[in-house]
């Protein structure tokens, strides 16, 4: 059976776009919906673009009322049905409430080798420590910020004349590799590690 797929972005939505254009032919999951907090969110555009219904629920008006934010964002997913909620570049810190009603159903990609380097300002805090490489990691969600079990790694080396920005590029480039083999592995069943060189 097809598994139902929701996408949760904040911004761009370039993992969106990788994970939507992986998910044809043989794949065992289809899109069903791209839910963002943001309005100009531009990846809403993207996967107009590709058919797939978009949703949104800004988080401004709830203030600091998380649960009420959440159960807004419920009511779209009940609406969409998934079996499977991918976030991807989407920026709010989702509570335990929330997390444990989609346990075990939902991934999230983060720019760093967890556990080393939960939250923001990955590439910057790499470098600052002096790190050889960098890279990114597709992990279940749980109530711990970045905590859940990792499901797959890219190693990305970092250079000498590496920036943020720069190293933060190269990293994009393997997150669009990974998340999609991630995905298509979790979504027929398949929750085994697996690290890329």
């Amino acid at each position: 059976m097809t598994k139902r797929v929701a996408i949760l972005i904040s911004g761009g939505g370039s993992n969106m776009v990788s994970l939507v254009e992986d998910m044809a032919g043989d794949h065992p999951a289809r899109p069903v919906i791209v839910l963002s907090n943001r309005a100009d969110a531009g990846g809403l555009e993207k996967a107009k673009a590709r058919g797939i219904p978009t949703a949104v629920v800004d988080h401004r008006p709830f203030g600091s009322d998380r649960p009420a934010f959440e159960a807004a964002l419920n009511h779209v997913l009940d609406q969409a049905r998934p079996d499977i909620i991918c976030l991807a570049g989407f920026m709010r810190v989702l509570t335990e409430g929330f997390v444990t009603r989609w346990q075990g159903k939902m991934l999230n990609i983060h720019p760093s080798l967890l556990p080393k380097y939960k939250g923001l300002h990955t590439h910057q805090r790499a470098i600052e420590a002096g790190d050889t490489e960098a890279g990114c990691s597709v992990h279940e969600v749980t109530a711990e910020l970045d905590g859940g079990q990792v499901l797959g790694q890219v190693r990305v080396p970092i250079d000498p004349d590496d920036t943020a920005d720069s190293l933060a590029a190269k990293v994009l480039v393997q997150e669009h590799m990974l998340y999609p083999l991630i995905l298509r592995r979790f979504a027929s069943g398949d929750r085994s590690r697996i690290d890329l060189p």
